[in-house]
């Protein structure tokens, strides 16, 4: 398998890998713990976005690194306090 060359892509790659991990958590029971991995992934692919050159962001860039920063950051911060609000 041939990876992406851009630094931003690999992490887009395994963040995808992450909500997957983290969607197939949720369908075998764990959803809490689901629903934290996806967001963790979230918050860690945002920390990436703000270190990661212009040039190497690849899949990672949506639209500016403001606007992606601060939506992956809410969406992550989010999802993990969902699953620690929500009652049992």
């Amino acid at each position: 398998m041939k990876l992406p060359r851009s630094y931003g892509s690999r992490i887009y790659l395994l963040h995808l890998v992450a909500v997957a991990v983290g969607l197939g958590l949720i369908a075998v029971g764990p959803w809490r713990l689901g629903v934290v991995v996806i967001g963790v992934s979230f918050l860690v692919a945002a920390a990436f976005r703000m270190v990661v050159p212009l040039d190497h962001t690849g899949m990672l860039r949506v639209r500016g690194k403001l606007f992606d920063v601060l939506w992956m950051g809410f969406l992550g911060t989010s999802l993990v306090l969902l699953a620690l609000i929500v009652p049992s």
